[in-house]
């Protein structure tokens, strides 16, 4: 596939293991140096210090694991998309691998600015359990269906309490179940880089994310143990961020698509 000018391309990749650790800066400057060893035609912007044009849709936190981060690029030529994942893939270390690689249209919007929500599995870490699994659904479930969830919320200028109830669209506990509840496709064959623990204690929910709207779950998960008089031990959980969404609705009723679906 040859075009010329130059065309925007969506990459969606996943996070795991040791890399998990490393900032978003420095993915960026990894993915930067893997794109000139794949030999790739990266657009670069002018001036007197060109860099690759590119932009990550949300950038995810030290020690989280994911399946779904996506990064837009500007190329001046690309390959079919298959070739491309085999190309970027050879040049990558373990831990961060493309799975889907795409060609958008000129008019697409940035990932960036339209991020809305993000699917999120925290699971309790072996040797950190304070409760069964039957206890902590039945705890969690009670936690969400308060009519408010009041955190104190801090900055470097300010604090104040806040309610992250809104920002809290869905929860689950089982993954087949809980994208059944938010009316997406679940595929029971896809991998996931996610870390497993064998006492299987987790939570999934869906969280507002963005530039305008953004809740962390390690929020959500201080707020619960607040709520259940359990110290919260930031340690003793694993977030692992399952799929990031635009929004095509309305502020009074969402219509969530899945990044790597919008040109489809």
């Amino acid at each position: 596939m040859q075009m010329g000018v130059y065309m925007k391309t969506r990459i969606k990749f996943t996070k795991s293991g040791p890399l998990k650790f490393i900032g978003h800066l420095d993915v960026m400057r990894y993915f930067q140096k893997a794109f000139r060893r794949a030999e790739l035609d990266v657009e670069y912007s002018q001036g007197f210090n060109p860099h690759q044009l590119m932009s990550f849709a949300a950038p995810l936190g030290v020690g989280l694991t994911s399946d779904g981060e996506y990064l837009d690029l500007q190329l001046k030529t690309s390959d079919e998309p298959k070739a491309m994942i085999d190309k970027i893939n050879k040049a990558m270390a373990e831990g961060i691998q493309v799975v889907d690689f795409k060609v958008l249209s000129d008019e697409s919007k940035n990932a960036m600015s339209m991020v809305s929500a993000a699917d999120y599995m925290v699971s309790v870490k072996d040797g950190y359990e304070f409760m069964g699994m039957e206890e902590f659904k039945q705890k969690f479930q009670d936690f969400y269906n308060k009519e408010s969830i009041v955190i104190l919320k801090k900055s470097k200028k300010s604090e104040k309490d806040v309610d992250i109830k809104p920002s809290i669209y869905h929860i689950g506990f089982d993954r087949e179940e809980f994208y059944k509840n938010i009316g997406q496709s679940f595929d029971k064959d896809k991998k996931s880089v996610a870390d497993a623990y064998d006492n299987g204690v987790k939570v999934f929910m869906q969280v507002a994310t963005g530039s305008s709207n953004n809740l962390k779950p390690e929020l959500v998960m201080e707020a619960f143990c607040q709520y259940t008089g359990i110290e919260y031990n930031i340690f003793a959980y694993q977030v692992h961020r399952m799929e990031v969404y635009a929004d095509l609705g309305t502020e009074e009723n969402r219509s969530l698509i899945a990044l790597d679906k919008m040109n489809d």
